[in-house]
């Protein structure tokens, strides 16, 4: 197959999403296929004169990935280094190659290609591509809206409120919640942004910062518990994986630092815990309108209650992303799962 595989952007994430993005190339070629990696706000600025050639193209556009920095990207840096100067989201010749392309394999995280916004404009313009579907993205992407929803479909969340940048009254006694908070954008991704705070002053303070990345912000109930993921395949949810961060919560550096947080799957927890989690996930995975792929957060507190914060419609996907390790305790390796991805797209979408 022809496989553009689109990544970076202007998403906090975007150091992430190259890296992910990159794994999944890189493996799709060992597999046979035609695959290039893409940046979808950079594009091909040069391409060859056949348009069709740069899948075939030496270096297979790897050249763009980079390793992930302790820090968030640059992203004025990114937006001033495209030749055209376009503040369009789309760069040079990204639809025309995503449109020759038998499927866009979409290595996107957080921002706009999370958000449904992509996807809506790829059915628009006939592309196919892989991942849940626009509308599944734009609700899971909307911490404030998932969480009603989670409360309405009997999956329990922490307690929490939306709380907006030009709101008279920012005060944590209007939210009607007590200190420890957890205060994090309402559409951010990779922890970029969250906080939890045991103060006044705390709260004033990551609440002026949260609101650096958003108009929006979720002040939710402070859980202290143990932090978990579950992925989930076409309506099958995978082994939990147990997160234990070696330092501090699972935030964006103990995420993608080597040796920051060890990751254990299948978790050490009961048989019966463990498939507790596992249908909240597949509960909140149909309540949210998804498709294809996701994975779930959760958190189990000391007295076994489990809550879940979100669903990740795009979840990391190099070879050490959680949902890769929980496929591979099932017997699927990381190629293998990256094809599994394609083929449920294919099937989800396409094949009517």
């Amino acid at each position: 197959m022809k496989i553009i595989v689109l990544a970076g952007g202007l998403s906090t994430e975007r150091d992430v999403s190259l890296s992910s993005a990159a794994g999944i190339c890189k493996t799709l070629l060992e597999k046979g296929h035609d695959a290039y990696l893409l940046d979808v706000f950079l594009g091909l600025e040069n391409p060859p004169e056949n348009l069709e050639d740069v899948f075939t193209l030496p270096g297979h556009g790897l050249e763009i990935a980079s390793g992930i920095s302790t820090t968030e990207p640059d992203l004025a840096a990114v937006k001033a280094s495209r030749p055209d100067q376009s503040d369009c989201f789309l760069g040079p010749n990204v639809i025309e190659l995503c449109r020759l392309a038998d499927i866009t394999f979409i290595g996107l995280h957080g921002g706009e290609g999370e958000n449904g916004k992509l996807q809506a404009t790829f059915d628009l313009l006939g592309i196919r591509y892989t991942g849940p579907n626009s509308l599944g993205c734009a609700v899971a992407m909307d911490k404030g809206l998932t969480k009603q929803i989670f409360q309405q479909s009997g999956v329990s969340t922490p307690e929490g409120v939306c709380m907006y940048k030009n709101d008279s009254d920012h005060a944590l006694a209007s939210t009607g919640l007590t200190l420890p908070v957890v205060i994090k954008p309402c559409s951010g991704g990779s922890s970029i942004g969250v906080y939890i705070v045991n103060t006044e002053e705390e709260y004033e303070k990551a609440l002026e910062n949260s609101f650096r990345y958003e108009d929006e912000v979720v002040i939710e109930t402070f859980i202290k518990g143990r932090e978990f993921a579950c992925g989930i395949i076409d309506g099958e949810a995978l082994p939990p994986i147990e997160i234990i961060p070696k330092t501090g919560f699972f935030d964006y550096a103990n995420k993608y630092q080597d040796g920051a947080t060890d990751e254990v799957c299948p978790a050490d927890i009961s048989e019966e815990i463990s498939e507790r989690m596992k249908e909240l996930t597949v509960r909140a995975y149909h309540a949210l309108k998804l498709n294809v792929y996701s994975r779930a957060d959760f958190l189990l507190d000391a007295e076994g209650n489990l809550y879940c914060l979100e669903m990740n419609t795009l979840p990391g996907m190099t070879a050490a992303s959680l949902l890769p390790k929980e496929a591979k305790v099932m017997g699927i390796e990381y190629g293998d799962l990256c094809e599994l991805i394609i083929r449920k797209s294919l099937e989800a979408r396409y094949s009517r």
